[in-house]
């Protein structure tokens, strides 16, 4: 227990003790008095023995003919005044006991003083509990860094060189505002980096005020909206008042569309807080008031649901694209990564880099912060490459599950479902290159079959597309043609799922079927909160959206019979490939080599993927497929 809670439980201790004292000063003090019973009381009565009494409500207090005192309580009698009277007893009569002035004072006030101790710990806790407690509350919240004091430069940011020559300029005014001011130029005031998620937006920022050496400010969307009216738009106005105070200096605002979306969604609309607070923040990035000096950086995922004023020039006058770095942009960034580990001498930064496509800068660092972890486990010194092996299969294919234990029939199903998406992934044109098929459970996935681009890639052809149809049908299609339809079990529903969504996809978003044509016909699914109207959606007749499953459903049978006919030509493939995944459990692109093309197959290295005992597993599938940055792919069945 904290100083803090020991000195309010001693306030409320000395309270308690001071009333309890005040209490029993104003209580007359008496002599005291033994209880009596009432049958006794009467017996006594009638013996004479009583001398006089005083009756308080039904309190019966008395003295005896001998000086002794006594209690008791009446119950209601009505003949007792009669029967005092009769054995001559003195009575007197006093009116109901009544509580102190300072009880009735206590008693009158508690409520209220509670009520008040309470809303005042409330907003206490609202507003952080810093200093000035509850006259804070509308304050900004936003993390002020002094200048100086941001040690990260533009030389700790890789592969995202594009966006970091669009901010280099925001450096240059904020380390000589004259040489644009002279010719009449005006930087900039306010850019809004949009991006994935973990491509290096808020470290970006941190760079900027690193470099240029000036005021940083803080602070997250969600930081400004409360549950009360009127305290983000506060909080904004002060956020301001402090920078201006600080000018030169920086506002990095973090998911800015926490606060900054669209005004008027088409449910629950009207003036609520969040609007009340963007409308101040538009104000205070370009009103009367000047905010000369002041440079506002905000990141965001999603640009599209921000307010259309938001990012109108004289706001967000820039908006830098902080995309996925490409694999030069993933060389540089593992290399800033590794300066912080020991790295072992085989370990080639481009090579992993050709590995990983589709990572992000946090998917990187977190790769060589799981290798060092790998190298640590087993005891080694520095971090070699077949610890970033193993770390990129954990990665891409999830943890080993080696508490999964299988019959030898179902781990044989899931070889023939894995060896199935290999064959046909590696016949049909123009697909990804198979790197490792393994029947090892990991992650969700009881088994995966992997494969990487040979490059990056931005956008997919018809031929692609339907090539990796034809590969997730592949496992279905094994477990069919070796075990019978009455034994198809349901580790295929992934692949289905997939498949289905990128048939329709092309039907309704790319336009890439020969029946409907380069039309759109996806219905708008955004969330309407999101600050969107729910009128948007676009409705299709029922006659066009049974045209559309029907042309689905025509992209699915072609490649469907395709992955069916070429599994038919290379049974004995097939089969040869299931019995190497039995034996070794993972094999690679090497291996896999061999067996299509007729060699005996190789004997597989010490494989980082592979565990040193044997593992049961079952079909199984993980990643997706289908983006504009294609990522590496992995399927089977779930």
């Amino acid at each position: 227990m904290n100083a803090k809670n020991l000195n309010i439980l001693l306030w409320i201790a000395v309270t308690f003790w001071l009333v309890m004292s005040l209490n029993s000063l104003t209580t007359t003090n008496q002599i005291e008095a033994r209880n009596l019973s009432y049958s006794q009381f009467l017996q006594e009565l009638s013996d004479g023995s009583i001398r006089e009494v005083t009756i308080q409500d039904q309190k019966v207090k008395g003295v005896r003919t001998d000086g002794s005192r006594f209690e008791t309580y009446d119950p209601g009698d009505p003949g007792l005044v009669g029967d005092l009277l009769k054995n001559s007893v003195t009575i007197r009569a006093e009116p109901p006991e009544q509580p102190s002035v300072f009880m009735q004072l206590l008693a009158a006030w508690l409520p209220f003083l509670l009520l008040a101790g309470v809303w005042i710990w409330f907003m206490r806790r609202s507003s952080g509990g810093g200093t000035g407690g509850i006259f804070n509350f509308g304050k900004s919240r936003a993390r002020q860094h002094a200048e100086g004091e941001v040690k990260v430069t533009l030389r700790d940011v890789a592969g995202v060189e594009e966006a970091k020559e669009e901010v280099g300029e925001l450096v240059d005014f904020l380390r000589s505002p004259q040489k644009f001011s002279n010719l009449g130029g005006r930087i900039p005031r306010g850019v809004l980096m949009v991006g994935p998620p973990g491509t290096g937006k808020t470290l970006l920022a941190r760079a900027i005020a690193g470099e240029a050496r000036v005021p940083f400010f803080s602070i997250s969307g969600s930081d400004f909206v409360e549950m009360f009216v009127g305290v983000g738009a506060s909080r904004v106005r002060d956020l301001f008042e402090q920078a201006k105070k600080s000018a030169p200096c920086i506002i990095f605002i973090d998911e800015i569309d926490a606060v900054g979306r669209k005004r008027g969604a088409g449910l629950g609309g009207g003036h609520d807080e969040r609007e009340q607070t963007l409308n101040q923040l538009l104000v205070e990035m370009d009103g009367f008031a000047g905010t000369e000096g002041i440079i506002v950086i905000a990141a965001t995922n999603r640009a599209d649901v921000l307010d259309p004023a938001l990012l109108r020039p004289g706001r967000f006058d820039r908006q830098v694209v902080v995309g996925l770095p490409d694999l030069s942009g993933r060389a540089a960034i593992l290399e800033v990564h590794m300066r912080k580990v020991p790295i072992a001498e085989d370990v080639d930064a481009r090579t992993i880099a050709r590995g990983t496509p589709g990572f992000s800068g946090a998917d990187l660092a977190n790769l060589v912060n799981e290798a060092a972890l790998f190298a640590a486990r087993a005891g080694h010194t520095d971090v070699s490459m077949e610890m970033f092996e193993k770390a990129k299969d954990k990665i891409m294919m999830g943890a080993e599950r080696r508490s999964i234990v299988m019959s030898e029939n179902e781990k044989k199903l899931t070889a023939y479902h894995e060896a199935g998406h290999a064959i046909v992934g590696r016949l049909v044109p123009e697909h990804d290159p198979v790197h490792k098929v393994s029947i090892i459970p990991r992650g969700r996935a009881l088994g995966v079959t992997l494969f990487l681009p040979e490059r990056d890639r931005y956008s997919m052809s018809k031929r692609q597309l339907e090539s990796q149809i034809s590969s997730l049908f592949g496992g279905r299609i094994a477990e069919e043609m070796i075990f019978g339809p009455e034994y198809v079990t349901t580790g295929a529903s992934n692949d289905i799922e997939r498949a289905t969504d990128i048939s329709r996809n092309m039907v309704t978003r790319f336009g890439l079927s020969d029946g409907m044509g380069p039309l759109a016909y996806a219905e708008d699914e955004g969330e309407v909160f999101l600050g969107r109207s729910v009128t948007q959606q676009r409705q299709i007749s029922p006659e066009t959206a049974q045209a559309i499953d029907k042309e689905v459903r025509t992209i699915i049978d072609r490649n469907y019979q395709r992955s069916r006919q070429l599994l038919d030509e290379n049974l004995e493939k097939l089969h040869t490939m299931a019995e190497a995944l039995l034996k070794y459990e993972t094999i690679t692109k090497e291996q896999i080599d061999d067996i299509m093309e007729g060699r005996p197959m190789r004997e597989p290295e010490d494989d980082p993927g592979r565990p040193s005992a044997p593992t049961a597993g079952g079909g199984g599938a993980e990643k997706g497929a289908g983006s504009p940055k294609q990522p590496p792919i992995a399927i089977g069945g779930v």
